[in-house]
């Protein structure tokens, strides 16, 4: 799948998620087989973007490319605007957000809510493409409710613009992320367009992959909450794709591995204290599936230095039997 002039190594892309895709996750990610890594979503406020939290969002030092940023907002210069300081910035992609069903983003009519009003997303589109020289993309939900699933309609006004790729979440903004994703309206957004087209929602191994794939006709799948605590999932799902075969799971070897290397990187992107805290929920997500973990995992999650978690960690793998990886 081509974007602009940027050729992804595969089919697989890892969705923007708030407070997950940060810089040493979508580095993981890609190092396992993610062929792109969406930022999470940064916002198009003029006085919120030097903040410290809209820094680390737009921080891409080292990173694979292409790098790319998403915003957010609902007003069209703010958007066009945001989208040139970040592609000042070392953007080479800027992502559209008008898929997050979340409220604090919908009650500022941003997101998910845009899908109401078609007509200002036609002029956010035009605004943002014409104001910069990188490919833009968009990411969008199947409609605002199952009553109003307009995603045709929305993918063609995006292509009209000139977006050069499409994200589609199969569920609509009411649907949240509840119930299972439908994909017959991304079908119908893939046959209405030229421009290529990623399917979101429940790809949930790599099986469910090829099946959406496959449902679809989409370019690429984007996977979400089934890569937080599994981010190998990509190089799973890549594999079979390529082969019809599935690779086995991670060794407990190779998944303390990749949690210390995690855990490394996290402490020095945000410094100790908050890379602590940040680590908590990657480290639950980590063991959620070791059925011996879940009295380690309360103990885990309490702990308020690096060397302390670090440590746990290694002696939690090393009671099961395997040599302990770092002092």
């Amino acid at each position: 799948m081509r974007i602009g002039p940027y050729s992804l190594r595969n089919k697989l892309v890892l969705a923007p998620m708030a407070g997950v895709t940060d810089r040493p996750f979508r580095q993981l990610c890609k190092r396992l087989g993610a062929g792109m890594a969406v930022s999470e979503m940064v916002t198009s406020r003029a006085e919120l973007r030097d903040s410290l939290k809209s820094r680390r969002r737009r921080d891409h030092e080292g990173e694979v490319e292409p790098r790319i940023v998403q915003i957010a907002g609902a007003e069209p210069e703010m958007m066009a605007e945001a989208a040139r300081c970040n592609a000042a910035e070392g953007a080479q992609i800027i992502d559209i957000n008008m898929g997050c069903p979340a409220k604090k983003v919908c009650n500022k009519a941003a997101g998910s809510a845009l899908l109401q009003d078609e007509d200002l997303v036609k002029r956010i589109l035009d605004a943002v493409v014409s104001a910069v020289s990188v490919p833009v993309t968009l990411k969008i939900r199947t409609g605002w409710d199952r009553e109003h699933r307009n995603g045709v309609r929305i993918a063609e006004l995006a292509e009209a613009a000139g977006i050069q790729a499409l994200a589609v979440h199969g569920r609509t903004r009411a649907d949240l992320y509840q119930g299972e994703a439908e994909y017959s309206t991304i079908r119908a957004i893939k046959a209405a367009v030229k421009i290529p087209v990623m399917a979101n929602g429940d790809v949930t191994d790599a099986e469910k992959a090829k099946a959406v794939l496959a449902e679809t006709g989409a370019d690429a799948v984007m996977v979400g909450r089934a890569a937080q605590g599994r981010p190998w999932i990509f190089r799973e799902i890549d594999h079979f794709l390529a082969t019809g075969r599935q690779l086995p799971e991670p060794t407990p070897r190779e998944l303390a591995e990749i949690m210390l290397g995690h855990l490394d990187n996290l402490y020095a992107f945000y410094g100790e204290f908050s890379g602590v805290r940040v680590a908590r929920k990657h480290i639950t997500w980590y063991l959620k599936t070791l059925p011996p973990a879940a009295a380690f995992r309360e103990r885990v999650v309490r702990v308020e230095t690096a060397r302390e978690q670090y440590t746990l960690i290694n002696r939690f793998f090393a009671d099961q039997n395997i040599t302990e990886l770092a002092a």
